[in-house]
């Protein structure tokens, strides 16, 4: 057996591990933002050692997840963008599927205000460049109100939502995705009965309820 053949396993095994300390980080902070490294290595069922193996320092498990969450955005993006559609329609569906990802990593707007590397607004530059396109893309078409450029809107709706996501974690707002979703259709300058049209539209598509 060569020497690569025999490290494959091993490779197998450190991203299994990467990945449960991830899960665990994620699903422990979510209960406890102040959860301790001890803590999430329990959770994860690997030592402590193995963990600071994977991420050297709690900043770094934070920013790790960070980068998980933004990537998981952009491939989603990249996945659902349909050549042709009506960029309304590719908002609501984007917006709707960002709502169910921003759910699950809620935590990391509170642990952003401690100090995440780059701060919220810093790591989602990514996921902003490609909605600043298709917001770009809704204008030239005249679906979009261009009031704002593109670039600036994308920058509010990215602070909108995670407003919205904030009011979720501080119990004033019970969340929905629908209800999400219409208000960055609205703040494009889809009318209310346009906004609850693509609405309809995308729920009739998928063959899912809008809401959570």
């Amino acid at each position: 057996m060569t020497e690569t053949a025999k490290a494959t396993p091993q490779r197998r095994h450190a991203q299994a591990n990467r990945r449960r300390i991830l899960e665990a980080a994620r699903e422990s902070l979510s209960v406890d933002p102040d959860t301790t490294i001890d803590d999430i290595a329990r959770a994860a069922g690997v030592a402590r050692r193995t963990l600071y193996g994977h991420f050297a320092s709690r900043e770094e498990l934070l920013d790790a997840l960070a980068d998980d969450a933004v990537e998981t955005v952009r491939q989603t993006f990249v996945e659902l963008r349909v050549p042709g559609e009506a960029p309304d329609v590719a908002l609501a569906r984007f917006t709707l599927a960002v709502w169910g990802i921003g759910d699950r990593y809620r935590m990391l707007i509170a642990l952003g205000r401690r100090g995440l590397k780059g701060g919220i607004h810093g790591v989602l530059t990514p996921v902003r460049a490609l909605a600043t396109e298709l917001l770009a893309e809704g204008q030239r078409d005249g679906v979009f109100a261009d009031h704002l450029p593109a670039e600036v809107l994308a920058h509010a709706h990215e602070s909108m939502v995670i407003s919205l996501l904030e009011s979720v974690n501080n119990g004033t707002w019970e969340g929905s995705a629908s209800a999400a979703t219409t208000a960055i259709l609205l703040a494009s300058g889809r009318t209310p009965a346009e906004a609850d049209a693509v609405l309809r539209q995308v729920s009739t598509e998928t063959g899912d309820a809008t809401d959570d």
